[in-house]
């Protein structure tokens, strides 16, 4: 047989949503926030470093490496101290523009006699080792950097070069 219906008591639709889904619905959007906080932060730091990169990459293709400026010397041979041996060498120098291998070539008899009073102060034995002959090379760079002028600008050389290197 057929029930009587129950009365029904009045819901309303907006206290039925809140009941049991409002905390999941919270949750979900609270993970979907942090989610979307966490993207970004890490496209934005992405973007930063990728575009920094770049930058640098670009400043290294803007700046063209210049090309060496060699100035080859012309033979010293000179007697070392010891009397009965003498050295004979041959020295490039690595210069840092075309104006500095000029102003060394104008006062290339200056240079050439600071470095054959150098080269001959020297003894054979002082010039075997390699670490020697690079102490030599430093002495060498440090007597063509001295200025020509006494109130003008040393010279810009970066390197000394041996291209040969004779005791006998």
């Amino acid at each position: 047989m057929a029930r009587p219906a129950e009365p029904a008591v009045p819901v309303e639709p907006d206290e039925a949503a809140e009941a049991t889904p409002a905390g999941k619905s919270k949750k979900k959007l609270f993970i979907i926030i942090g989610l979307l906080v966490v993207l970004l932060g890490g496209g934005g730091a992405a973007a930063w470093f990728f575009t920094r990169q770049d930058g640098a990459h670009k400043e290294a293709e803007v700046k063209p490496q210049k090309a060496p400026v060699y100035l080859a010397l012309e033979t010293f041979t000179v007697n070392l101290q010891d009397g009965e041996q003498y050295l004979q060498i041959d020295i490039t120098l690595q210069v840092a523009d075309q104006a500095q291998m000029d102003a060394i070539k104008l006062h290339m008899p200056r240079v050439r006699s600071r470095l054959l009073a150098l080269l001959s102060s020297k003894h054979a034995e002082e010039l075997i080792t390699a670490e020697n002959k690079k102490n030599l090379a430093q002495e060498i760079l440090a007597q063509v950097k001295l200025p020509f002028d006494p109130k003008g600008k040393s010279q810009q050389v970066d390197d000394v070069l041996f291209t040969s290197f004779v005791i006998q």
